[in-house]
């Protein structure tokens, strides 16, 4: 359980804020989901720390605000920025490394969507592309790679996908989030109006007959 440090920590640029109930409540939390998004219960604990104080943060004020170990306090950062989610600062005048996440909300997001992506999904195409470029030796093969063909092909519609939203700005990620349902329904407009026009070219393929004919003038 995080703690509330004392008013000043030897060699401290400045007086550490005491933690409320309230942001001890969102660190435990956070450790306790840590491990559901593949991450320790330190960790999570750590950048929950970092993130709702909004301050940079030695190793040792993070280790006297949650009571842990200053070794594991150091593999918590280390992590945190294998992922990309603190980076490291310096104040005047002090030689320790200080640490803080990335001010803006929606950066966060997408360093998170992205950190999975190169974890998690770019390792299953990478298998997928190798699965597809080997002669199948026969029909079962053919059969399991033609189901992996459209495992691939949809990771990849996803993948250019998420490519896009990554060069979105922030606005506009969050006035297309804002839609929501209406995206939807204009997507189902769009697949009626298609299926309008197919029916009709067809109509008029197969019925000549029913087909404009225009007339010269008189």
């Amino acid at each position: 359980m995080p703690s509330t440090p004392s008013s000043n920590i030897p060699g401290a640029s400045s007086p550490l804020t005491p933690l409320t109930p309230l942001t001890q409540r969102f660190i435990s939390h956070f450790g306790e989901m840590g491990s559901r998004w593949g991450i320790n219960r330190t960790v999570g604990q750590i950048y929950a720390l970092l993130y709702v104080l909004g301050q940079p943060l030695n190793a040792d004020q993070i280790a006297d605000y949650l009571t842990f170990s200053r070794s594991n306090v150091s593999m918590g950062l280390k992590e945190l920025q294998s992922w990309r989610l603190v980076k490291l600062l310096h104040q005047p005048g002090d030689r320790r490394e200080y640490f803080e996440p990335p001010k803006d909300i929606w950066d966060i997001f997408k360093t998170l969507l992205e950190e999975r992506r190169r974890r998690e999904i770019e390792p299953t195409l990478s298998m997928l592309r190798d699965a597809l470029l080997e002669n199948p030796a026969n029909d079962t093969d053919k059969q399991a790679q033609q189901r992996m063909r459209e495992m691939y092909n949809l990771i990849e519609l996803s993948s250019s996908w998420f490519d896009d939203v990554q060069r979105l700005s922030p606005e506009t990620l969050a006035s297309l989030m804002k839609m929501g349902s209406k995206v939807k329904k204009l997507l189902d407009v769009r697949d009626k109006f298609r299926g309008v026009s197919s029916s009709s070219s067809k109509t008029r393929h197969d019925h000549p007959d029913l087909q404009l004919t225009t007339h010269p003038k008189d």
